[in-house]
């Protein structure tokens, strides 16, 4: 179930992704919570040096991994502007982080590249995070902050026209 706080957390990770793509980067954002509601973290894509791992969900579990505890990591939640890819999915599990919200799902993206006319040249084939990971609640997407993720996306690929 989604809470007023999850969007609250859902919508900075847009404007994380507004701020990669201000900078030229594929628009998509994270945000690391604690159980207690403090963010520790935040980031966003930092793809366009053609480091391809740069991702803001595999920067958070890296992050996760080495300042939080354990115990910390199983009850913080991940917000994504974008569902995780599986190699950051892979991340957030093998660190053992709590939960994962995202606004727009891998599938949803999928979508929107076919829409937008978009030939992705990625070897990574799409997966829900479920099919990557286990024993780690997931929430996603909120349709009305997948509207704001697409628009981002359109611009991005009609500024850059790549993936």
């Amino acid at each position: 179930m989604i809470t007023d706080i999850d969007k609250k957390h859902l919508k900075r990770c847009i404007e994380l992704a507004q701020e990669a793509l201000d900078k030229g980067d594929q628009p998509f954002g994270s945000v690391l919570v604690s159980a207690d509601g403090e963010i520790l973290f935040e980031d966003h894509n930092h793809v366009s040096n053609g480091d391809h791992t740069q991702h803001p969900e595999f920067n958070i579990a890296r992050w996760a991994g080495q300042n939080m505890t354990e115990q910390e990591r199983k009850v913080a939640t991940v917000y994504t502007s974008g569902e995780h890819c599986p190699m950051c999915a892979a991340a957030h599990g093998a660190v053992k982080l709590g939960r994962i919200v995202y606004a727009s799902s891998s599938k949803q993206l999928t979508k929107w590249h076919k829409e937008f006319g978009v030939q992705t040249d990625s070897r990574v084939i799409s997966r829900p995070i479920e099919d990557v990971i286990q024993n780690t609640p997931v929430d996603g997407p909120v349709n009305d902050l997948a509207e704001e993720v697409k628009a981002l996306q359109q611009k991005y690929h009609a500024k850059y026209g790549k993936v």
